[in-house]
């Protein structure tokens, strides 16, 4: 493989305020819908979040915040990051007032969006209220969920609350393997139906599926069936080793050959769906990225060098620990939402604001995070793309080899070519 060419230094100024969360576009980058010009275009701030409006954090990290609002749901899913389940709400929870000042101290920063998750956040009595008050502090917001609850009647208060997106988990494209995986009966029923009237009451929304090997072989039937619903987005996850996902872990994970596959049919599908008909993403594994411009190479595609400058401007694809962050039910807060380890605990809400936490700490977690490609080893080490990538995952590797700078265990790439 060809290594690209190093991208000059950038302004410090140019630097700020552009960077997203560890997803790649495979439809933007395909289709060049995502050149460097046009990104900075849309990704300016409007004029009441302008850093001259809040001049005390000129200097602030701004994250996308996932806030696990509780540990309760109404499934109990095999692969869940967090073992959420029908029993699983635990004491300590943040309570309304707590919510409301954590939100008043995002709200401050200003935070891009934040993330409402779970378990699963429509079971939490006062989730409404909290939504609402979001909304009244200026945040935008969406809303990750299993759309058990989501009703054509709940479709259209979330959209009149101004939550933005809707995030819905599909895993499979048929009930047996989505019901089987969810731990319910009637549950892929039930978030098709989601899906529908979300798109009936004009509310954006996508289908999110985590792969194992239990359902990867149904993702050209699910991609298939998103589009017949006309859903408008696609988010693809890889099983990440916590909470229940650690279960079985290795029988479980995909093989190189079907991670392969699998990336295959996210570009042949993004290739023949187009921007007009739905966007398709793969989350949290920022290795996909060489996947995609060394496929685009390989054919010539006339967007290979748009694609190769907008992942340069937009930095280390790896996101966790500072422009992602994540709060659990607790208000621990951690690097990202599938780092929730005791070990890779940087605070919690309720003793010091996240802002202070996220931006005034010494806490070597966070400075680990920041630093990666630094000081990784292995593959990752000496991989020529490992500033295109952020090093990947630093969650798997971890978890796999107890060290943060670890190569990651999933790239399908062997660090040198």
């Amino acid at each position: 493989m060809e290594t690209y060419k190093r991208r000059p230094k950038r302004r410090t100024s140019e630097k700020k305020g552009k960077k997203e969360k560890a997803l790649i576009r495979f439809t933007e980058l395909l289709h060049g819908k995502g050149v460097v010009s046009e990104v900075i275009k849309h990704r300016t701030q409007p004029p009441h979040l302008q850093p001259s409006k809040f001049l005390a954090f000129t200097e602030t990290r701004r994250p996308l915040v996932f806030w696990n609002m509780t540990n309760e749901c109404n499934l109990s899913c095999s692969h869940c990051y967090l073992s959420a389940g029908p029993s699983a709400r635990r004491q300590g929870e943040l309570s309304l007032d707590e919510a409301k000042a954590f939100i008043d101290d995002l709200s401050q920063i200003p935070v891009p969006l934040l993330m409402f998750s779970g378990g699963e956040p429509l079971v939490r009595e006062d989730f409404w209220e909290i939504a609402s008050y979001a909304r009244r502090r200026g945040l935008k917001t969406a809303l990750s969920t299993n759309g058990t609850l989501i009703t054509e009647k709940a479709a259209e208060r979330i959209k009149s609350l101004g939550i933005e997106y809707v995030g819905i988990s599909l895993d499979g494209a048929s009930e047996k393997t989505h019901d089987a995986m969810r731990g319910q009966p009637g549950s892929f029923q039930k978030a098709v139906q989601a899906l529908r009237n979300c798109i009936r009451v004009g509310l954006k929304c996508g289908v999110r599926v985590t792969v194992t090997q239990f359902n990867f072989h149904e993702l050209p039937s699910l991609i298939d069936l998103s589009a017949r619903l006309e859903v408008p987005r696609f988010c693809l996850y890889w099983l990440v080793p916590s909470g229940r996902g650690k279960v079985n872990f290795t029988r479980r994970e995909l093989e190189r050959s079907q991670t392969a596959w699998v990336l295959d049919v996210l570009y042949r599908k993004a290739k023949e769906l187009g921007p007009s008909r739905m966007e398709i993403l793969s989350v949290d594994a920022p290795q996909d990225a060489v996947y995609l411009l060394n496929r685009m190479r390989e054919e010539n595609s006339p967007e290979y060098e748009g694609a190769v400058r907008l992942l340069q401007f937009m930095g280390d694809a790896c996101s966790a620990g500072d422009r992602v962050a994540n709060v659990d039910a607790v208000g621990d807060v951690y690097p990202c939402q599938f780092a929730q380890l005791r070990e890779l605990r940087i605070g919690n809400v309720k003793e010091k604001s996240f802002s202070q936490l996220w931006n005034e700490s010494d806490s070597p977690v966070l400075s680990a995070f920041r630093s990666k490609t630094k000081n990784l080893k292995g593959k990752c080490g000496l991989c020529p793309y490992k500033e295109l990538c952020g090093g990947g995952c630093r969650v798997r590797a971890y978890v796999k080899y107890g060290d943060l700078q670890a190569e990651d265990p999933s790239c399908l790439y062997d660090g040198v070519h």
